[in-house]
């Protein structure tokens, strides 16, 4: 069966919406997708970030993930920060050895990831680099930050 990851069809959500039911039956609060070769893809609603000695990846949008609005986001203000973000393939076992992981989109926003299949993912909090994505996120989504204004429509 050919799958269109690309497209946000209904229909393409139902495996997220089983991996995520069987995730939080087996007592995780989110499922991790790989892709067809193995790699780390995404969640079932999000994309995924890594961050391993300051240096922060996701995977292309070549990969079998949705391009979300909010990476593409955490993308540009994690540059302007000055960090270093990779597109770029990532193993399951990298997750593991993680100094930080995250995850964005519309409604997870940046979401630190605390531990994956019960192993501690650096302090087990949110980390430096997160942090810092996160209060520059909320600073652009309630308008604080004029930089992105052009970023926001606002109602009357």
């Amino acid at each position: 069966i050919a799958v269109m990851n690309k497209g946000k069809i209904c229909g393409q959500y139902v495996t997220s919406v089983l991996a995520k039911r069987m995730a939080i039956k087996s007592g995780f609060e989110e499922a991790l997708m790989l892709d067809p070769q193995g790699y780390v893809a995404e969640g079932t609603g999000e994309n995924i970030f890594v961050v391993k000695r300051d240096v922060v990846r996701t995977p292309p949008t070549s990969a079998a993930i949705l391009s979300g609005i909010t990476r593409d986001t955490s993308i540009q203000l994690l540059r302007e920060q000055g960090v270093d973000v990779r597109e770029e393939p990532i193993a399951r076992d990298e997750l593991y050895t993680a100094d930080e992981v995250f995850l964005t989109g519309t409604a997870a926003e940046i979401t630190p990831v605390r531990d994956i299949d019960h192993r501690k993912i650096g302090r087990g909090e949110a980390g430096p680099v997160t942090r810092r994505l996160q209060e520059t996120f909320f600073s652009v989504v309630k308008g604080t930050d004029t930089k992105h204004d052009h970023w926001l429509s606002y109602l009357a």
